[in-house]
């Protein structure tokens, strides 16, 4: 009687769980699927972050390694040419109301600006050191860039010219700026802070601690959930801060060596690009969020760029061995 009882009750669950579906790790379909690999031909070397001209379906990727900008067609999902002589490009943004580009680069602390129509040379904006993340507001018509030992540059985008600098306590990595205030959140791993700046005044307003966390490199901010996301690579975590005061609300395990991390707010998911060789896919659960798929990729694919427009993740792979550097097209599913 007693087996009877037992076999019926195994029947029970293992019916209730096919009918809730597969897990992540087994599911038929993964969150992230790759549609395809757009190979950089000759590009070679450490791969830095990336930008899209939507209206020309381009994408830029600053080839820090071989000293260039690889200039992507999305549409023809090919290489349409490399942009040489950039001494070590790390950070590319792009102002469509301008039609300008604009390359961050590390050797020389140069930007340099080109038209994004023909891809001419327009001018140079020298920082001094380090150039390095480059984030466009259109709306108030600036763009800002990193660079040096603390700074974050201010350019008029319409003159194409520094107009400020903002002090900071080291050399910024990844920052964020809040649609819904003025301030912009700057990663400063070598302060071991997450510092806060005012757009208006352009001084810091707050300095918040990471807590004995360390090399917090990749940011972004979930709108949806009114957080702010900081990765960091020792221990590998990413942390859930308040907006309000900066207190760390959570943290979640992560890949190691992060160094981008988008929102997908459509899905509600957030997707961490690590260079130990995997994106962690990781969905909002109350306060925090948690892991629910990871997508084996490639060593050294830490960079990577979520274009919600496209719905689409594009990871650089840099060049290992036999296999060339490419573009790894990723679609969000379902």
């Amino acid at each position: 009687m007693c087996r009877t009882y037992f076999a019926i009750l195994v029947a029970l669950l293992a019916g209730i769980a096919l009918a809730r579906g597969p897990t992540a790790s087994g599911a038929e379909t993964p969150p992230l699927v790759l549609e395809r690999k757009i190979s950089l031909d000759d590009v070679r070397g450490r791969i830095d972050h990336m930008a899209v001209d939507l209206g020309r379906r381009r994408l830029f990727v600053a080839a820090l390694g071989n000293d260039s900008l690889a200039v992507v067609d999305l549409t023809a999902k090919r290489l349409d040419r490399l942009i040489g002589r950039l001494p070590r490009p790390q950070g590319v943004g792009y102002d469509q109301a301008t039609d300008t580009l604009y390359v961050a680069n590390a050797g020389d602390g140069s930007v340099r600006l080109f038209n994004d129509g023909d891809l001419s040379p327009i001018g140079q904006i020298e920082l001094g050191s380090d150039a390095d993340n480059v984030r466009i507001d259109s709306k108030a018509g600036q763009a800002f860039v990193g660079h040096g030992d603390g700074a974050l540059a201010i350019i008029d985008l319409s003159t194409h010219s520094k107009i400020a600098d903002v002090p900071l306590k080291a050399h910024p990595e990844s920052f964020q700026l809040d649609e819904n205030s003025t301030r912009i959140f700057v990663n400063l791993p070598d302060a071991g802070t997450i510092d806060v700046v005012d757009r208006i005044t352009r001084q810091r307003i707050s300095s918040w601690p990471t807590n004995g966390r360390g090399a917090n490199f990749a940011m972004a901010i979930d709108r949806g959930h009114g957080r702010l996301l900081a990765a960091f690579r020792h221990p590998a975590e990413l942390g859930v801060v308040s907006l309000t005061d900066g207190a760390l609300v959570s943290t979640i395990s992560t890949c190691g060596d992060v160094d981008d991390l988008f929102v997908d707010p459509k899905r509600d998911r957030v997707y961490v690009s690590c260079g130990e060789g995997f994106v962690d896919v990781l969905a909002a659960a109350g306060d925090s969020y948690e892991r629910i798929d990871r997508i084996t990729t490639a060593p050294g694919a830490r960079t990577s760029l979520f274009v919600t427009e496209l719905d689409r993740l594009l990871l650089a792979v840099p060049a290992r061995g036999e296999n060339s550097a490419a573009i790894w097209v990723f679609r969000p599913s379902p």
